[in-house]
């Protein structure tokens, strides 16, 4: 019967493995928690029971079995989560590196605690603290994984910091591997053991400072992001702010002059010099300043699109917005005004690469149901449109076009989506935001 336990409880440390990696991924379950751990939780134990059992019967070491076992956990894993794969996938590799470090201290503790036991797997006492050290480090990771990396999981202005994430857990799970003894009996030289358990330990502090040190990157690149687009907004919202002062000023001059209007045209009337009063009509007509500058009850947005409603007058480029929108969202007004602007911008470039005859922008924005955002920017176009499986690429540079890819990526992060079209000369894209998404009941 223990041995039997012992290459099982080699495999269970699967579910202080599983936990772990869930607990930053509250937001972005398929289904509730108490759901999915009473699918998941027998589903591990099961896949324990039968790795276990079958490194039992075949009598051989549970090292690349338990590695199967954990792809399939991984596969299962990813699919029971709403977030990009890489994401998952990296997280999950996380854990991997660092469960991997704790595989090569059990191995050495159990070179102590069974001297020339010939097992392949590791004895009773060695397989419980090898659970014990992977759950005390379940329950010190706690709080870090529901706290920073949901914060970074969720944090999507910088996505590139994820792109290299996935070298250091393999790299730290491969140099574990490596460090498997072929012959443990010549281990006990010397101060083998002790080493070994030191190369462990201290594999496991370097991996874990790499995380520690990738989360400061990772943050401060996003946080220095966010800062250039709250820059952006602010700079926009001074843009319309001196252009409504400009334009208070111009009111404020033409009501003085319309007293003088009023007593030319009362002289023009009473000679009936009809053919001057009309002319004069017309010169004070297109002297009267426009003043038509709410695009949108919400300030943020309504700087944002009168920023660029004034670049499009300003290259006679005809435009509408129809923006129904209150003065409150509740989608973040960050992710909006990103969107929006990237669009804008997008618009503006097609539009001045376009015969002025045939350009045209429209706007259209509106609220349904309370919590989505619905979203809609057509522009005319001349010449082509690079579109590689799906993902445009960029007019001035290599790769997919950055602005559609954070359009992408902003509308993704809470459950909404995007779609780019283009037909006959127009281009359209289409955009749901969804309301930050609340824990499911």
């Amino acid at each position: 019967m223990i041995d039997f336990l012992c290459p099982v409880l080699e495999f269970m440390i699967l579910l202080p493995w599983m936990m772990i990696a869930y607990l930053p991924m509250k937001q972005h379950l398929r289904m509730h928690p108490v759901r999915l751990a009473a699918i998941i939780t027998p589903f591990i134990i099961l896949l324990t029971l039968a790795g276990g059992g079958l490194c039992y019967l075949l009598s051989v070491k549970t090292t690349w079995l338990f590695f199967l076992a954990a792809a399939i956990a991984g596969v299962v894993y990813v699919r029971s989560l709403h977030i990009k794969k890489w994401k998952s996938i990296s997280v999950f590799l996380a854990v991997c590196g660092v469960y991997s470090c704790l595989g090569s201290v059990a191995r050495a503790l159990n070179l102590i605690l069974a001297p020339g036991s010939g097992s392949p797997w590791l004895s009773l006492r060695a397989a419980l603290l090898y659970n014990l050290m992977c759950w005390l480090l379940t329950v010190m990771s706690w709080r870090p994984a529901t706290h920073a990396v949901r914060e970074l999981l969720e944090d999507n202005t910088f996505a590139q910091t994820w792109y290299v994430f996935w070298i250091f857990p393999l790299l730290f799970t491969g140099l574990n591997l490596f460090m498997i003894p072929v012959y443990p009996e010549l281990m006990y030289g010397g101060r083998m053991i002790e080493g070994y358990i030191v190369i462990g330990f201290a594999l496991l502090f370097l991996l874990l400072l790499l995380y520690v040190m990738f989360y400061l990157m990772a943050a401060g690149l996003n946080k220095n992001d966010r800062l250039r687009q709250e820059n952006q907004f602010l700079a926009m919202q001074q843009t319309r702010y001196d252009s409504l002062r400009s334009a208070i000023s111009e009111t404020r001059e033409a009501r003085h002059d319309m007293r003088h209007h009023f007593n030319a045209l009362q002289n023009l009337a009473a000679q009936k010099n009809w053919e001057n009063l009309e002319k004069y009509l017309s010169d004070v007509q297109d002297s009267i300043p426009d003043t038509e500058l709410e695009l949108c009850d919400n300030a943020l947005v309504d700087a944002v699109a009168s920023h660029y409603g004034m670049l499009y007058r300003k290259h006679g480029i005809p435009f509408s917005f129809e923006l129904d929108l209150p003065a409150e969202l509740p989608v973040p007004k960050i992710d909006l005004c990103s969107v929006l602007s990237n669009l804008l911008e997008n618009a503006l470039e097609a539009s001045l690469r376009t015969e002025p005859s045939r350009r045209q922008i429209k706007v259209r924005a509106c609220l349904h149901s309370g919590h989505m955002l619905l979203l809609t920017v057509e522009n005319t176009f001349d010449g082509v449109i690079w579109e590689k499986n799906g993902v445009f690429l960029s007019s001035k540079r290599k790769g997919e076009g950055i602005g559609i890819q954070s359009v992408r990526r902003i509308a993704d992060k809470n459950g909404g989506y995007s779609r780019f079209l283009h037909e006959d000369g127009v281009f359209r894209a289409n955009v749901m935001l969804r309301a930050k998404k609340q824990s499911r009941e």
